[in-house]
């Protein structure tokens, strides 16, 4: 019942995901068809979409509040099933550019649509498990879409991968639009805005949080790659290796994801947190050792997991009467955050290789774990009461 409840979702985000991460891998296939441009002006769509995403979420999921989470990610399926399809059919770089600017615009109202649906459709004391299944979508696309796409670039052609992407956001635009228990009723509420989002108690310090949590990631896993076939001079199959590894973390760490539901965020979100400030630390020792590193990305993972599950949870409940103007500014903070990270690692990286960005992204989860045992030591409740307050704000609208 539950896995029938979030497919759709879970399968939305595999589709957004895989389209956010594919041009990497098969950009240089993408650049022969297009004569004059090599991978690197390819990738100039990768950054208009991750563009796109940012202002998207912060301009148009407000309006997710207004017509229905089910009806604003049926609609963005089908706008990202168009970009995509336009993507597979482009003649040219600006068409391509166009066109990923266009999905980038779907994923920003998506994205904070699944993740509200997701709080909605959760039974009650699996929130935490429900929400962590949804997030095995990105598992997906980081292990099957980037794999798949580079195989289906390499033997057939580039094309194919656009189309095959399009084809299932199709078929989950109508899975969604069918699925009852997606048929959410919309609450009258007040209109919301980005404004109105920025004034809900505690979204200043979580939204803090969000952009150290995202530019730790994204600006450590932006030079990844160059350090395995760089420094370490591994092949580019073997340094695959390391986001696979990542990807299976990530994803098998959904079966701890009930045990926040039975301790409560409030006890598990410390020591998540410095457990993954330690793997980062981790990540910097070992960075000379290739299979070390390469294991270390399995744990590195699953931390990121549990820690992405807890700052999701805790920004839909903070205003029940707004969330998708709420997770509209995570996904904008995450999209800004993320180019940031890429920026300002570039001369960590240059200067200091992947063991200073390992230790630049230790320092910026000590937001997350300063906010943690702040949180903890004001209300430490047990699963069970934790459960009961969210429960209690979602009826009594905050």
């Amino acid at each position: 019942m539950l896995m029938r409840k979030i497919l759709p979702l879970a399968g939305s985000i595999a589709v957004i995901g895989a389209n956010s991460l594919v041009l990497s891998p098969i950009a240089g296939a993408v650049a022969l068809s297009f004569p004059g441009i090599d991978a690197a002006g390819v990738m100039t769509a990768a950054a208009i979409y991750g563009l796109a995403t940012a202002i998207s979420a912060l301009v148009l999921a407000p309006g997710i509040d207004r017509i229905g989470q089910r009806a604003a990610l049926r609609r963005s399926l089908l706008v990202m099933m168009a970009a995509l399809a336009l993507s597979a059919a482009a003649p040219n770089l600006p068409v391509l550019c166009l066109a990923q600017a266009l999905a980038g615009l779907a994923a920003g109202c998506a994205l904070p649509a699944i993740y509200v649906l997701s709080a909605h459709v959760a039974e009650k004391g699996r929130e935490s498990e429900t929400l962590g299944l949804v997030l095995t979508g990105w598992t997906v696309s980081l292990v099957a879409g980037v794999s798949l796409s580079a195989l289906i670039a390499d033997f057939a052609h580039w094309r194919l991968v656009f189309a095959a992407l399009a084809l299932a956001a199709g078929w989950l635009a109508v899975a969604v639009h069918r699925s009852r228990e997606l048929a959410v009723p919309t609450p009258a509420t007040r209109p919301s805005s980005p404004l109105t989002a920025l004034r809900v108690r505690g979204i200043a310090p979580a939204l803090l949080t969000v952009a150290a949590y995202m530019a730790a990631f994204y600006g450590l896993y932006a030079y990844l790659g160059s350090h395995l076939t760089g420094a370490l001079q591994l092949s580019t199959a073997a340094a695959g290796l390391a986001p696979m590894a990542y990807g299976l973390g990530f994803g098998i760490a959904t079966f701890a994801d009930r045990l926040l539901d039975r301790h409560g965020a409030t006890a598990a979100a410390p020591v998540t947190f410095l457990g993954l400030g330690l793997v980062y630390v981790a990540l910097a020792a070992t960075s000379a050792h290739a299979a070390i590193l390469i294991a270390l990305c399995f744990a590195w993972g699953a931390a990121n997991h549990i820690g992405l599950n807890l700052i999701v949870a805790r920004l839909t409940a903070l205003d029940p009467t707004q969330p998708g103007a709420i997770m509209g500014l995570y996904s904008t903070v995450t999209y800004l955050a993320a180019s940031a990270g890429v920026f300002f690692y570039r001369p960590l990286f240059e200067r200091f290789g992947l063991a200073g960005c390992a230790v630049a992204s230790a320092g910026c989860i000590v937001p997350a774990l300063a906010t943690a045992l702040i949180q903890r030591r004001r209300r430490p409740v047990s699963g069970t009461e934790g459960r009961k307050f969210i429960r209690f704000r979602l009826k009594n609208g905050g």
